[in-house]
């Protein structure tokens, strides 16, 4: 039987990844009470008896625990603080067709961030096949349900009277272009250039979009020329599901409603466009593909178990 211990089981993300585990025969859940968590010794104990460990904790929090981890526990780190580290294998399993056996083999892996996942998805296969020259400025907005903001901003949701309601509708924020998801971004979509990232908070629990502008002059091809890379990269990928071009199937009366891949692993990519401009469209569930459900696709693959074990597509 093997073991996994949830660092941070009581946080939003370690409540999603426990309730992807339960009921699993092939492993056990290590659990600390309230007071255990609190204890040095028993986290120490936890992480070192434990086969993988998965740190739903603060950056500084999850560097404490590697230390305390010391070599012994295989690691998945959920925080920031190790995606862009040279020695941590990224754990975005649809990154290349190489990416899995990196995970398979992994130490240490490092769950990648929500928003990220979307934009290096639509990006990186259209540089690497010479659609989008690296050296583009590329600039990407996103919607996110309040769950990603942890637990004080969903118990500040959840709190706000009928008149706060309205002010929390829709906040742009990171305004100083200072995301800390825009490093990985960066990095592992192969752009030369770091992206202007714009997020903005929505108020609804989850579910999230990510877009990406293009004119036509960028990419010296179509929109549908686009579709049909993104297509064919991703056609024998279970989670990932690229719509015909225009996306007409993805929408509600002409609107995206960011909200209908959660609870499941999906991610979602749609093409927009004109003779002109091009919208990449990237929709999934900021909990599920984007952090509790990458988690355990991760440890699916660590654990050499069918990569979906526990996960709707």
């Amino acid at each position: 039987m093997l073991h996994v211990f949830i660092d941070g089981q009581a946080g939003t993300t370690g409540i999603e990844i426990t309730d992807r585990l339960r009921g699993r025969t092939d492993l056990e859940l290590i659990t600390l009470s309230d007071a255990e968590r609190k204890n040095p010794e028993r986290r120490r104990e936890a992480l070192t008896s434990a086969d993988v460990a998965i740190l739903c904790l603060p950056d500084d929090a999850a560097k404490e625990a590697v230390v305390l981890a010391a070599g012994r526990a295989r690691l998945i780190d959920a925080s920031t603080a190790h995606r862009t580290h040279p020695e941590w294998v990224y754990g975005l399993a649809e990154l290349t067709p190489g990416q899995r056996s990196q995970l398979r083999s992994a130490r240490c892996v490092s769950n990648p961030g929500c928003y990220p996942q979307g934009f290096i998805l639509m990006i990186r296969p259209l540089i690497e096949a010479g659609l989008l020259s690296a050296d583009t400025p590329l600039t990407c907005h996103a919607l996110s349900g309040y769950s990603g903001g942890g637990r004080q901003m969903i118990e500040k949701y959840r709190a706000a009277g009928s008149v706060e309601q309205e002010g929390l509708g829709a906040r742009p924020y990171s305004m100083g272009l200072a995301h800390k998801h825009a490093p990985e971004m960066h990095l592992y979509s192969r752009s030369a250039v770091r992206p202007v990232f714009a997020p903005i908070v929505c108020n609804y629990y989850k579910g999230m979009t990510v877009h990406v502008p293009l004119f036509r002059s960028q990419l010296g091809c179509s929109a549908e020329d686009v579709q049909k890379r993104l297509a064919e990269r991703y056609a024998d990928e279970a989670f990932i599901r690229v719509f015909p071009y225009g996306g007409a199937d993805a929408l509600e009366g002409g609107y995206l409603d960011p909200t209908t891949c959660n609870d499941t692993n999906r991610l979602e990519i749609m093409v927009f466009g004109n003779n002109d401009q091009i919208l990449l469209t990237a929709r999934y569930d900021n909990l599920g593909k984007g952090a509790a459900g990458a988690a355990v696709q991760n440890l699916n693959l660590m654990l050499g178990v069918d990569e979906s074990t526990g996960l709707c597509s």
